[in-house]
């Protein structure tokens, strides 16, 4: 290391510490003089008038139309021939029916064999009737002792040709299972007939 080129380094920055705080206190103490004056400009004062404010809350109605002096035209009243009827020939009585229909169900009055009340016709079946399928067929039942049936089973079912064919057979039982009968009495005591049957017959319309 130069110790000369140190020497010289340090003496040249003592100097210049010097000459920077030399022209900071001369800038400091300077005198600069007194700021210019500003000229003041005044505003005037504003002032708004004063107003009323008028609420109406009623409404200005129409007037009342005069009414009309002169009375309407009378309109004669129209004349109406009145019809010559003869009302001799007209009878206005309503009409009487008689009826002779008797229909015991809830009582059972002698002895007797039993009697259909009801028979309900079956419905064709679709898948029949679209194949042209005519045919019979044969259920057997229980007739109960307050004229309903029960244990409906198909034990003939046929096409019109002879065939055996269980096409008929749902409709067949569905159609007796809502038959209605007399039942049968014996002593003034109403019992069971099993063993009953009815043939159905499906044919198409021509």
């Amino acid at each position: 290391m130069n110790i000369a080129r140190v020497g010289i380094a340090g003496g040249l920055g003592v100097v210049a510490t010097f000459l920077l705080l030399f022209l900071m206190h001369s800038l400091i103490n300077k005198d600069l003089g007194e700021a210019p004056e500003e000229k003041e400009t005044k505003i005037a004062d504003i002032q708004m008038p004063k107003t009323e404010i008028e609420t109406r809350y009623e409404e200005a109605k129409p007037e009342k139309p005069e009414e009309p002096q002169t009375p309407p035209p009378n309109i004669p009243e129209p004349e109406f021939d009145a019809p010559d009827a003869n009302l001799d020939g007209l009878n206005m009585e309503a009409p009487t029916f008689e009826s002779n229909i008797a229909m015991n169900i809830g009582g059972f009055s002698g002895d007797g064999e039993y009697l259909p009340i009801v028979k309900v016709a079956p419905e064709y079946p679709s898948n029949a009737a679209s194949r042209g399928i005519e045919g019979f067929c044969t259920v057997e039942f229980t007739v109960t002792v307050n004229g309903s049936t029960r244990d409906v089973v198909a034990i003939d079912c046929t096409t019109k040709d002879g065939k055996p064919t269980s096409v008929f057979n749902r409709a067949s039982i569905r159609a007796a299972e809502r038959f209605k009968y007399r039942p049968k009495v014996v002593d003034g005591v109403p019992i069971e007939v099993p063993g009953v049957r009815n043939r159905f017959v499906y044919e198409l319309a021509k």
